[in-house]
């Protein structure tokens, strides 16, 4: 065969199966790496949204509870602000409309949405002591065997392993069904018994620390304090 009509033939064969096959392994591995690439790149954002979400609501929960604690309200025989162990309850000022009277809060860690979250309930706007009780006494009932009227009355801030409350008092941070800072328990009162804290009985302080639950985006242990602006000015 002549030199030109070889050379014209080898152009019009095309590639052999083996090239192909060659060809095909190449493109194939060149699709594993960019889609391992991709997904890598995909759940970087998701972890990196969810953390975001996470932190966000974690801001806007702890905002809520230093407004809460801001807004106290200490009110004749009533009282101000009381941990049994279970719920946190405090009676706080109406900041929407002030003249309308006061709120009574309730924070509590209860299983809700089938996991453990805490939560945090308010009442409608009291007036007179006699509806101040009743929200008190809801608040706690809430916290154990809520009603449907109760719940939605709720809201559900976050996944929380397990939560703990102190009081600042008298130079000493203390459990708060403790009377004074020798640690001697105090009996919570009854349900609907009158009050035993007296109205100006406001901490000087209240420390919380939150476990959160892994896996929500945040994890570990979360401490928090505040300070009663009202407290005596004697210390640094």
């Amino acid at each position: 065969m002549p030199p030109r009509a070889r050379r014209s033939y080898s152009r019009a064969r095309g590639f052999t199966l083996v090239e192909l096959l060659v060809a095909l392994v190449a493109m194939a591995l060149m699709a594993l790496m960019g889609w391992r690439g991709l997904d890598s790149m995909l759940r970087s954002q998701q972890y990196t949204q969810a953390h975001t979400d996470a932190h966000a609501v974690l801001q806007t929960a702890l905002a809520q509870w230093n407004a809460d604690l801001e807004g106290l309200m200490a009110l004749d025989n009533t009282q101000t602000i009381v941990w049994d162990g279970q719920v946190l309850r405090m009676t706080r000022r109406f900041a929407a409309a002030p003249s309308e009277g006061a709120l009574v809060v309730a924070w509590t860690r209860r299983t809700s949405q089938g996991q453990d979250q805490w939560l945090r309930w308010q009442s409608l706007p009291v007036r007179t002591r006699s509806e101040w009780s009743d929200a008190w006494n809801q608040a706690a009932q809430w916290a154990r065997n809520p009603s449907d009227d109760q719940r939605r009355r709720e809201t559900a801030l976050f996944p929380l392993q397990g939560w703990k409350i102190y009081f600042y008092r008298d130079g000493a941070w203390s459990h708060p069904q403790s009377s004074d800072s020798s640690g001697e328990a105090a009996s919570p009162p009854a349900t609907g018994a009158a009050p035993a804290t007296p109205p100006s009985d406001i901490p000087e302080g209240v420390r919380l620390e939150l476990d959160l639950a892994p896996g929500a985006g945040l994890a570990g242990r979360l401490t928090r304090d505040w300070v009663n602006p009202l407290r005596p000015n004697n210390r640094t």
